[in-house]
């Protein structure tokens, strides 16, 4: 059964008319996400320290925990935000990255990487990518240690967490020690059950998705690229430990579970939960989502456990 939180919080979107994201061009729905963030979302945490900073051309902000010292050498995750490819930034996650720095006592590197429409399949997979192999070079710099680093994402960002780590074992020169994906996209087919089940009624519709998918990917044949499948590439061994969540009344739920499924037959370690009364997004919703804090508290401590 549908958690009665979330029920509570899809009737209340009905009842103010809150626009389907498909329905607006991309820059409003930016703008919108920006702001009704504050209507779900709690309110941000004390951290030790919050620097914006350019890797390269992109934007990224380093959190290091509340409970850190000044030098420490600390574990690191490098996240990437949800929102499709299309939605989303540095601010609209800003909450989760505190959280999860507190939570793990790890510090947090965000990427603000390039979206769809105006940057298509694969920038974003390019960005992140150098934008992790920055992280590495700078770690010194940046009072985190190269050894420990995690990467990890919700939604698109997931999808983009799984990329990085596949294309770090191929390449060699990017050691992952672990991968957080949080109801990750894995197949841009767009074909398992749960999309037809969970495709209405439950805030990311299968039109939403259609949408993000069309400002991310020009070309049909990408859908069965890996960098933007994850679950399509044939080799899958040899990847970082990973902890994979779903939620029960996702879209994304079944290609998340099947992911799951893929890395451990390949010999990885998987630890897989799905919140069962939850919708997509549900992580970012502490304030009107109990849940959301149970789902927080279990990524922060296996990272912890992962890491430190």
């Amino acid at each position: 059964m549908l958690h009665p939180q979330a029920r509570a919080l899809i009737d209340l979107m009905a009842e103010r008319g809150v626009p389907p994201t498909h329905t607006l061009s991309p820059a409003d729905a930016r703008q919108f996400y920006r702001e009704r963030r504050s209507f779900t979302q709690p309110d941000p945490p004390e951290v030790a320290e919050v620097q914006d900073l350019q890797a390269g051309a992109v934007r990224v902000r380093l959190y290091r925990p509340a409970a850190s010292t000044a030098g420490a050498r600390l574990p690191v995750l490098v996240y990437y935000h949800g929102g499709g490819w299309v939605i989303g930034d540095l601010d609209t996650h800003d909450v989760l990255c505190r959280q999860l720095a507190n939570g793990s006592g790890c510090a947090v590197v965000a990427v603000d990487y390039r979206m769809g429409p105006e940057h298509r399949f694969p920038a974003a997979v390019d960005d992140v990518l150098a934008t992790t192999r920055w992280v590495r070079a700078n770690a010194e710099g940046l009072g985190v240690d190269a050894g420990r680093l995690a990467v990890g994402g919700d939604s698109a960002g997931g999808n983009l967490a799984a990329v990085v780590a596949i294309a770090a074992r191929d390449a060699g020169d990017l050691p992952i020690a672990f991968q957080l994906l949080i109801y990750p996209a894995t197949d841009m087919r767009r074909g398992h059950a749960s999309h037809l089940t969970n495709g209405d009624g439950y805030v990311l519709t299968k039109d939403t998705i259609a949408y993000f998918h069309d400002h991310y990917i020009t070309d049909p044949a990408h859908d069965l690229d890996w960098r933007a499948s994850p679950l399509l590439r044939s080799d899958l061994k040899g990847l970082p430990p990973a902890l994979l969540l779903t939620a029960g009344y996702d879209p994304l739920r079944d290609e998340g579970l099947d992911y799951a499924r893929a890395l451990t037959a390949a010999g990885n370690r998987v630890s897989y939960v799905c919140f069962e009364r939850q919708i997509h997004g549900f992580i970012t919703m502490g304030r009107v989502l109990d849940e959301a804090h149970t789902a927080v508290a279990l990524c922060a401590a296996e990272l912890r456990r992962a890491l430190t």
